[in-house]
């Protein structure tokens, strides 16, 4: 890295030196193109100077937190709560199945089960999704047992029954086969209920709905009304149980579409008991042998926030805010994991690695464990480089070694007290003691009144806070709004979130071990009816939610500004590689999706660079290096701009006969090549350190350069606009690919041409490139004195350019590598206009000059 920056510098002190004085335009605009890479490439490399690697030690977290002593002499689990939080919005592109596996996988996690709580956040506020829930917590009283039984992995039942591999090995057990062809007929029972629901609830509701356009015809008949007018009966959306469903109909009525409906709490699945319960043997109600299996099921809980017009609902950031207040009231886990809907648990163990940071001394300055993102469902060659790999196995693990890696908004564990915008604990005399018995007190009150809560409260929360002077402000509705219950499971999250107190920082009280194996209180009606209310639109009105607590409101990539809002209050985060994928989520293989899907966290990043989020305004707890991440992840879209720029000279280059040198030097070919060669070597250095491939660097370097030609640009555009302008930016959801049926092409999706304003620019530079190599070489071949560097040179850079942009041209072609008639429309409208423009800015001076020119 240092070779390549002194290579650098020399370079560019050259370059400046030795201007082309017969082409100074050209010259110019390659030497600001070259600074601003060199600066690009200086914020890219500075945050990976300190990489580190980790590894956890499972078998020490259960002998810490699992194992009898002297008071936990049961060895109950005296592991903290994880309430997971999954999210979905709409039925149609995020299927329900997909669903409802990632619940499942959840549901038979290797976690203490009386400790876990999961919840469903339904956007849409769709009886397809309710009903699916109900069916998987049916489903799953079958599915987690056998998980439990056999070891099984993972434990999402499409992905385990999809494998293609021997499902036998590892297997001692002689009733495996036999349970598991009764699961998997089970489960292929499942799946058919869950796709006819749309059917069965549109069946239901029409039924319901005749009848009563029924009841109010004859009751017009009875009023002696007439029978020609015509009656207006509201087509309403029916539960299986004959009531309307309070959320979104399918037609849309008044308070009854997606964003006019009432608030939704449904507990599927009840708190478990805190002692193990054992099933029974197989038998006509019993599938299979549940004997020495504990077949408890975790808390399950079915969440639609209240959506009214005139009220900014905030997208997934408002639905997430609305899962921490409902979740802190009901289970109140310490630590809060988030998931995508098509984002599953493959690793049934990765909840105890990421408690191993959370629980390790000083854990509790870690404000969440961000594990990488996994995909499945890409195509072999990984065409548009959707695993990511040199971000996920290069940058973040590099940023591990400063303040830690990025939120990217799944696969992440928070600390729920970081949520609340608490700071770290500082380094006084902790006064969380005050309250301990108390404490417990809170847990069985589910109403205190506001004096109980400052005796309680504010000793406790003091070290967490920003500013002494203000420490009552913290409890104030202000903050957290009117909910008594929600303030005051506030401390009982930061207790339960501490650690042992052997392993205590200096100057901080920790808890003594067992504090946590007691049972969880029951869920009583006041309890549910309390948790309604903090999912109510109005409920964050004159509130810190969004600003300073929770998921944080007013941009695209919410995730990436919560993650930075905690960092910069002096947090530190983990990334936490396992051997085993953590979790493996779906990403979209199809150009269109995967370039707007990208136009998306390009826009999101232009929104943070021209924000109050922007890391030049960072506080001083935030490190030098990790603010440098933090500016790099605002800037990197206007690179885009430098890059059409650079990719467009070499056809200048060729057009005009003139190169960004005066002649190809020796001087310039040797730092040319010094460049080229530290640039290959630190390739070489990443993949090592990191364990990824060369086809997935190049596959990367392609892809930056098809999307600093298309969706960086735009989302530049779009930032500029929103700033300026104030013009409001928008995206739609993107498809959740569903489970591809037997005998389906699983990649048939990737040869789809969908035409995107996106593949404007791609294409006119491919083209503009492909003409001035035919212009250039023409012009040389049949020129007087030919000029075989300067084509040479403009040549191979073109063919650069045109190498990068092969992955997007071959999405062009589809699967038969037919071109789209719209390509060739465009191609032959830039062929058109640049040929015309070449004309005027240097028209023929006669015959001979066009002969020369000419093509034979």
């Amino acid at each position: 890295m240092v070779i390549r920056l002194v290579a650098l510098g020399f370079f560019l002190t050259w370059r400046i030196r030795h201007p082309n004085h017969d082409a100074m335009w050209l010259w110019g605009m390659s030497i600001v193109c070259e600074l601003w890479f060199a600066f690009s490439w200086l914020l890219d490399q500075l945050p990976k100077l300190c990489p580190v690697n980790r590894v956890t030690d499972l078998s020490v977290l259960k002998d810490r937190f699992e194992s009898p002593n002297l008071r936990n002499p049961k060895g109950r689990s005296d592991l903290p709560g994880i309430d997971i939080f999954v999210s979905t919005a709409d039925p149609e592109k995020e299927p329900p199945l997909v669903t409802a596996n990632t619940i499942l996988s959840i549901l038979a996690v290797d976690y203490p089960v009386e400790k876990l709580a999961c919840y469903l956040s339904d956007d849409g506020g769709s009886l397809l999704t309710f009903e699916a829930l109900a069916e998987t917590a049916s489903f799953a009283r079958i599915w987690v047992p056998f998980c439990r039984k056999h070891g099984i992995e993972p434990r999402n039942p499409e992905a385990y029954f999809g494998q293609k591999r021997d499902f036998l090995k590892n297997k001692v057990r002689l009733d495996f086969v036999r349970e598991r062809r009764k699961v998997k007929r089970e489960y292929d029972e499942f799946k058919v209920r869950i796709n006819s629901l749309p059917e069965s609830i549109r069946r239901r509701s029409d039924a319901y709905n005749a009848h009563e356009e029924l009841r109010a015809k004859k009751k017009q008949m009875e009023l002696g009304g007439n029978l020609a007018e015509q009656l207006k009966v509201l087509k309403a959306t029916w539960m299986s149980d004959g009531a309307h469903w309070p959320g979104t109909w399918s037609p849309g009525e008044t308070d009854h579409s997606r964003g006019d409906h009432a608030g939704i709490i449904q507990a599927m699945l009840a708190p478990p008991n805190s002692e193990p319960v054992m099933g029974t043997e197989a038998d006509g109600e019993h599938l299979i042998d549940t004997t020495e299996v504990d077949i408890r099921l975790p808390m399950l809980v079915y969440v639609s926030r209240e959506k009214r017009p005139g009220y900014d609902h905030n997208k997934k950031a408002g639905a997430m805010n609305a899962l921490v207040r409902t979740s802190a009231i009901m289970s109140n886990g310490p630590f809060i994991l988030n998931l995508d809907c098509d984002h599953y648990i493959y690793n049934s163990l990765a909840l105890r690695e990421g408690m191993c940071f959370m629980l390790d001394r000083g854990g509790d300055r870690i404000c969440y464990v961000q594990f990488p993102q996994r995909f499945e469902g890409i195509d072999p060659n990984d065409r548009y480089a959707n695993h990511n790999t040199v971000f996920f196995d290069v940058s973040m693990r590099a940023l591990d070694g400063l303040q830690g890696p990025m939120y990217v908004g799944t696969g992440c564990i928070f600390r729920r007290i970081a949520l609340y915008g608490f700071s770290p604990p500082r380094a006084t005399e902790h006064h969380g003691w005050f309250g301990r018995s108390k404490i417990k007190l809170l847990l069985r009150k589910p109403k205190v009144d506001k004096k109980q809560v400052d005796e309680i409260a504010l000793p406790i929360l003091s070290d967490h806070n920003d500013d002494d002077g203000d420490i009552e402000s913290l409890l104030l509705p202000r903050r957290f709004g009117n909910s008594t219950t929600l303030v005051a499971s506030i401390p009982v999250a930061e207790y339960q979130g501490r650690l042992l107190q052997e392993l205590q920082g200096k100057g901080c009280q920790g808890r003594p071990a067992g504090s946590l194996a007691v049972p969880r209180e029951p869920l009583d009606a006041a309890t549910v009816a309390e948790a309604i209310t903090v999912i109510s639109c109005f409920y964050e009105d004159k509130t810190e939610w969004g600003q300073r607590v929770g998921w944080i409101y007013g941009s695209v990539t919410e995730d990436v500004v919560t993650g930075y809002r905690m960092h910069n209050r002096g947090w530190r985060s983990i990334y936490c590689v396992t051997k085993r994928d953590a979790f493996r989520g779906t990403a979209p293989i199809n150009l269109t999706d995967r370039l707007h899907q990208v136009l998306r966290w390009a826009t999101g990043s232009v929104e943070i660079f021209f924000s109050q989020n922007n890391a030049l305004f960072a506080s001083s707890r935030m490190k030098f290096l990790q603010r440098i991440a933090y500016f790099n992840v605002g800037m990197y879209p206007f690179t885009s701009i430098f890059i059409l720029v650079y990719c467009v000279l070499p056809a200048i280059s060729l057009f005009t006969g003139q190169f960004i040198v005066q002649s190809l030097s020796v001087t310039f070919l040797v730092f040319l090549l010094l460049i080229t060669v530290t640039l290959c070597l630190l390739a070489i250095l990443e993949i090592k350190w990191s364990g990824i491939t060369l086809h997935d660097w190049w596959r990367n370097e392609q892809f930056w350069l098809i999307g600093g030609t298309s969706a960086h640009p735009a989302a530049v555009l779009q930032g500029l606009l929103k700033v300026i302008a104030g013009v409001d930016i928008s995206f739609t959801l993107t498809s959740k690919s569903a489970t591809p049926e037997d005998g389906d092409d699983e990649f048939a999706d990737l040869y789809l041409v969908k035409w995107s304003f996106l593949m404007v620019m791609p294409i006119t530079i491919m083209m503009v490139n492909m003409m001035a190599i035919a212009v250039g070489v023409a012009r040389t071949m049949y020129s007087t004195f030919p000029q075989w560097s300067k084509l040479v040179g403009g040549v191979f850079f073109s063919f650069w350019v045109l190498c990068h942009l092969y992955p997007f041209a071959k999405g062009l072609m589809g699967r038969r590598g037919k071109v789209p008639t719209i390509v060739f429309v465009w191609s032959g409208l830039l062929s058109i206009v640049i040929s015309l423009l070449w004309v005027y800015i240097s028209p023929p001076s006669g015959k001979q000059d066009y002969m020369k020119f000419s093509f034979p």
